[in-house]
């Protein structure tokens, strides 16, 4: 007899690559104790039917009712946690104005761990209900609360990558808000990145410590050489932004004389599992940079059109084979929502191809060869994310963790409109991929765990 933890029966769609998706009709996906997809059995296969007969009925066999079908759990690049609470608000500001008069004050206010507490678990929990197995978080400067945002993530069964950010910098940073010097946020950083390893180790889910200078402007040479050298040497996940905006994008090259991306090569930044927020600004240098070095870009479509001045070139950077995912950049997007970013994502690259700049004739309006689809948009939210951060996430294959979440297309309060019992499967993706709401998602598994249902 086969030993499972759990079988699950249902159809679900998948990244068969960055174009197409693989539609897995009544399939058997079997969960491992580790909560690990150990075997995935077709209709056809022999295996099949012996497992269907050796389980069923049990408590651990699911077998998904008409109208639901299974997706990967979404992998969120890029989320400022505590922006949370401000979530909705100022978007018409320009970005360092934004930050200044918004922002600072409101991540500041994360010395008080009461606060922190309420914020992060509301912002965890609506993340999960939103179909977000796996996030990658900016906290704030505060190694207390950072951490507890980590817990947060154990607690609730979220794959979390935390940072406890690092902006030392007097001359850029608030006196309310920054660490106290280079020192003290090298060894709070290290201090934060020994406890969230030792936590790792009683999470069946994973936690991980990030480095994470907030951005180049924030931070001191001191610090962000520091940085890079406790990411070598503890062999952490590292986030930032990079070339997000023309202000930022500008500051580097006046400081450094040189563009972002080598700036934070030059500090040992870019390594395998780096994730470089926005990035609307890299030069084709840039771009092969990334490549040679294995960064990842957190794609934030939503943000970008607020804050970024431009929309990035996705399709070009993927063609020189950059990872890329996606990211909600909460709060400057403002939706927990992977869906939404994912249908900006198309639209922005559409807007992108096509031109806005109607005076001027057609085929000198937009930059050719630029649209993506909502296949490729659904890679960027799964397996591309999992590959950005070097993790067997993203993908329902063997091997891969079972991150899932199980749509109901017939919710109440949100029926997708299918009135064919024999629609095309593959229209039922795409109607999936564009209406979905939290109503929808009926449960989410993080590591063969259940973590959410309504």
């Amino acid at each position: 007899m086969n030993d499972y933890s759990r079988i699950f029966l249902g159809t679900a769609f998948t990244s068969q690559s960055k174009t197409e998706i693989q539609i897995l009709k009544d399939y058997l996906f079997c969960i491992d104790e580790n909560g690990m997809i150990q075997n995935v059995v077709a209709p056809e296969e022999k295996l099949y039917t012996t497992l269907i007969y050796e389980y069923k009925g049990k408590d651990n066999f699911y077998r998904l009712p008409e109208g639901q079908y299974i997706l990967p759990g979404f992998v969120d690049l890029h989320i400022h946690a505590p922006q949370w609470a401000q979530s909705g608000t100022a978007l018409d500001l320009p970005l360092y104005e934004w930050l200044h008069t918004y922002t600072f004050p409101l991540e500041s206010k994360f010395h008080d761990l009461a606060f922190a507490r309420e914020v992060y678990n509301d912002l965890v929990t609506t993340l999960l209900a939103n179909g977000t197995t796996t996030a990658l978080y900016f906290a704030t400067v505060h190694k207390e609360a950072s951490f507890l945002l980590a817990e947060i993530c154990a607690q609730k069964g979220q794959r979390g990558l935390v940072g406890k950010v690092v902006a030392d910098d007097p001359e850029q940073n608030p006196d309310y808000y920054r660490d106290l010097d280079a020192k003290t946020a090298l060894v709070e950083t290290e201090e934060f990145i020994l406890d969230v390893k030792k936590l790792a180790k009683s999470t069946k889910q994973g936690v991980y410590p990030v480095v994470t200078p907030r951005f180049i402007p924030s931070c001191s040479d001191e610090a962000l050489q520091g940085l890079g050298e406790l990411a070598a040497k503890h062999n952490t996940h590292v986030q930032s932004h990079c070339s997000e905006s023309d202000w930022e994008h500008g500051y580097v090259k006046e400081r450094f004389h040189k563009n972002d991306a080598f700036a934070l090569q030059d500090f040992g930044l870019l390594r395998e599992k780096s994730v470089m927020a926005h990035c609307n600004y890299l030069e084709d240098k840039d771009v092969d940079l990334f490549a040679q070095t294995g960064t990842a870009i957190g794609h934030c479509p939503l943000s970008n059109a607020y804050f970024a001045n431009g929309v990035i070139p996705i399709s070009r950077f993927h063609s020189k084979g950059v990872d890329i995912g996606l990211g909600t950049d909460i709060s400057a997007g403002a939706t927990p929502s992977l869906y939404d970013n994912a249908k900006q994502a198309v639209v922005s690259s559409r807007m992108l191809e096509d031109g806005v700049d109607t005076s001027l004739p057609p085929e000198k309006r937009g930059v050719a060869g630029s649209r993506i689809t909502i296949n490729e948009a659904f890679y960027l939210a799964t397996a591309g994310g999992g590959e950005s951060l070097s993790l067997p996430v993203g993908r329902l294959e063997k091997n891969y963790a079972w991150d899932v979440q199980i749509v109901d297309t017939q919710a109440k309060g949100n029926r997708l409109p299918i009135f064919d019992e024999k629609e095309e499967l593959y229209d039922v993706f795409q109607k999936m991929m564009y209406h979905v709401k939290p109503v929808n998602i009926r449960e989410v598994w993080v590591q063969g765990e259940k973590v959410h249902s309504n």
